[in-house]
């Protein structure tokens, strides 16, 4: 009987498992990850104005587990060996035919100073302190960056400090001491949201000046302080700095003989196959994959990615070569908390469509549908 090991309980990982059960229902399925839950990221940016719940945004996978009929071990992946038949955890070994690894990323940190930042992306513990800082803040600086892995163009992620800043601005306003607060954006590069698109970063900036956003563009970080921003065009006093830096591959990584891109990640082709691997197959953040400098790290992308990665291994359990791509796709709403900015970036052309409730509430609805199928 053929067992396939998959990597993870992010949005790729549970894409490949839903993916594998649809095709065979004889496979046997072995899981691997830290805690049997989602963490629905792109609604954490709700939690520091109250919008969601910690809880309601995290889904108990056991009963997903269940349906589907995994395996589930509750492990932190530690290293490979025999080729990638092997994945060597902290809490044993787990044997495979075939393995698909969507561990996720891992955020660059070292900035000097950066403990002093908060960064979103963590997970529910980072939105939580966001919204506890804030609740205990009267007036002040709240300062918003991202930066990239300057190694790894597509291991960046900054739409979601664009949606913690938009909303928080909305929060505030709400409150009724948003004129006790100086809002901050902050990046080295000197068009922000380029991956975007191009109009995207003008939608952005003009959002920004209604909002009465201020800008700190275009200069290297340097470090941070507890109150401070420094870069290499100044510095500038910041209450609470909200930062994503950029991303690589897992720690664990270092301990396979697994072919890395020069940013850290694993380096796969065309097919989601880890080049030169026998049935090692890599989705979402865990990996570095051929395309434009833009190709999003987000959910959908992984989900995409999941899809072709698991099509091409069983493909090979048939004797067929790889043949499955994935799209390259780029698509999200850029949300402020009661509205929302629609991006969609292709190969071929990028689209921008204004400020509506209507996004903000498809966002919603979303949420609603793509949790469903776990919960």
């Amino acid at each position: 009987m053929t067992r396939i090991t998959v990597i993870g309980a992010g949005f790729g990982a549970l894409t490949a498992v839903r993916k594998l059960r649809a095709a065979d229902r004889d496979l046997t399925i072995d899981v691997i990850a830290p805690k049997p839950e989602l963490v629905y990221y792109p609604s954490t940016i709700w939690i520091p104005t109250g919008l969601r719940r910690p809880e309601d945004v995290v889904v108990d996978l056991n009963p997903f587990f269940r349906r589907m009929g995994v395996n589930y071990h509750q492990a932190s992946a530690t290293g490979l060996r025999d080729g990638g038949r092997v994945v060597i955890t902290d809490a044993g070994e787990v044997p495979n035919d075939g393995l698909v690894i969507a561990s996720g990323g891992r955020f660059l940190k070292k900035l000097p100073g950066i403990e002093h930042s908060i960064t979103p992306c963590e997970g529910v513990p980072a939105a939580v302190a966001i919204r506890d800082r804030i609740a205990a803040m009267q007036g002040g600086t709240i300062a918003f960056g991202f930066a990239g892995n300057p190694k790894e163009p597509s291991a960046m992620r900054g739409g979601p400090v664009f949606e913690f800043m938009f909303g928080i601005d909305q929060h505030l306003r709400k409150r009724g001491d948003r004129d006790r607060f100086k809002l901050v954006f902050f990046t080295p590069a000197p068009k922000p949201g380029n991956r975007l698109g191009p109009k995207a970063v003008e939608g952005l900036l003009k959002e920004m000046k209604r909002r009465d956003i201020e800008t700190h563009l275009g200069h290297k970080l340097k470090a941070f302080e507890a109150d401070k921003v420094i870069t290499e065009g100044g510095e500038f006093g910041a209450d609470l700095i909200v930062f994503m830096p950029g991303m690589t591959g897992n720690a664990w990584f270092d301990d396979t003989e697994l072919p890395r891109s020069e940013g850290g990640l694993l380096q796969a082709n065309e097919f989601c196959q880890v080049v030169g691997q026998d049935k090692v197959y890599v989705a979402g953040d865990s990996g570095s994959f051929p395309g434009p400098d833009w190709l999003p790290k987000q959910a959908h992308m992984a989900d995409l990615q999941a899809e072709a990665a698991v099509a091409n291994l069983l493909g090979e359990f048939a004797g067929k070569a790889p043949s499955q791509t994935y799209k390259t796709e780029l698509i999200c709403i850029v949300d402020t908390r009661s509205s929302g900015i629609l991006v969609k970036r292709t190969e071929k052309r990028s689209v921008i469509l204004p400020a509506t409730p209507m996004f903000h509430w498809a966002k919603r609805a979303f949420e609603w549908w793509y949790l469903r199928q776990y919960r």
